[in-house]
């Protein structure tokens, strides 16, 4: 898991990135075995050899496979440019946190199979 920031292991100490740093420590609080690394750029969090570059003790092995947005507007932005991209399919997003998943049907979603 990358949690994703504009700063780089420290490079920056804006509110997004300190969020970023913050959120770790209380993964890995809560989660000691988890593997989970940030702040990162994202290109950090996809190339391994980069991530070893900028940060040698980095925790995270091959390429992050779940990236943590720090906030709404980044994660939308980065969703979008994915799924027109790559032609992907849009699945989510899905809402958890209440008795039973809910998923939210975007104005971007298609009746095109996966």
């Amino acid at each position: 898991m990358a949690l994703l920031s504009h700063s780089n292991f420290g490079s920056h100490e804006s509110p997004g990135a300190l969020k970023m740093r913050k959120a770790r420590e209380i993964l890995l609080k809560r989660q000691p075995r988890l593997n989970v690394d940030g702040e990162m750029q994202a290109d950090s969090a996809l190339d391994e050899l980069l991530r070893q570059k900028n940060m040698p003790n980095s925790t995270l092995k091959g390429r992050a496979n779940l990236f943590v947005m720090p906030n709404l507007d980044s994660a939308n932005i980065a969703y979008n440019l994915v799924r027109v991209m790559t032609e992907g399919v849009a699945i989510g997003p899905i809402l958890m946190g209440i008795s039973k998943p809910v998923h939210i049907l975007t104005t971007s979603a298609t009746r095109r199979a996966c």
